[in-house]
């Protein structure tokens, strides 16, 4: 190796520590995310379970602003009437919709009928796996919370049932 060649090596060597100390030392500490930070002090990246990272270059990329949303309602052509949907269809789309929730209704009523029957008005029938008397407190508890949900979720099918045009 020419002396030459020799100082040219040494000097880049030296540039590429002092390139490499003047941006710092780089921490990975774990986590969700990974967070990738300069910030630290050895100490506080050691308590953290931080390790450096050595010879990978850092790129920062800044964040991407989300384009705003377009929305086809606020188009004009969006509220021309030519968009509009023909009555005929929509009053079919309506009864469908009116009996798939009467349907929902009258399963949602025989459920509960079912579960008022073995609710038994707050004294359910023990089974034989309930020698355990909690665990009959327990099925108790738990019909009565069914019973409540099914009666709230027949309340609501009402409410959607009444909003249908007749």
């Amino acid at each position: 190796m020419s002396p030459r060649t020799a100082v040219l090596l040494l000097t880049g060597l030296a540039l590429g520590q002092m390139a490499a100390h003047a941006q710092g030392v780089v921490y990975r500490c774990p986590g969700s995310p990974v967070l990738y930070t300069d910030a630290l002090s050895a100490k506080e990246a050691k308590d953290k379970g931080c390790t450096t990272i050595e010879g990978t270059p850092i790129t920062v990329l800044p964040p991407v602003k989300p384009r705003a949303a377009t929305s086809s309602t606020t188009s004009p052509a969006a509220s021309s009437p030519d968009n509009k949907v023909d009555p005929d269809k929509q009053r079919s789309r309506d009864g469908e919709r009116r009996r798939v929730l009467e349907q929902e209704l009258r399963d949602a009523e025989e459920r509960l009928s079912q579960l008022n029957k073995e609710y038994n008005g707050g004294q359910p029938e023990r089974r034989g796996d309930e020698r355990n008397y909690q665990k009959y407190l327990d099925r108790a508890a738990e019909l009565k919370s069914s019973i409540q949900r099914q009666e709230s979720d027949i309340q609501a099918l009402k409410r959607e049932l009444s909003k249908l045009p007749s």
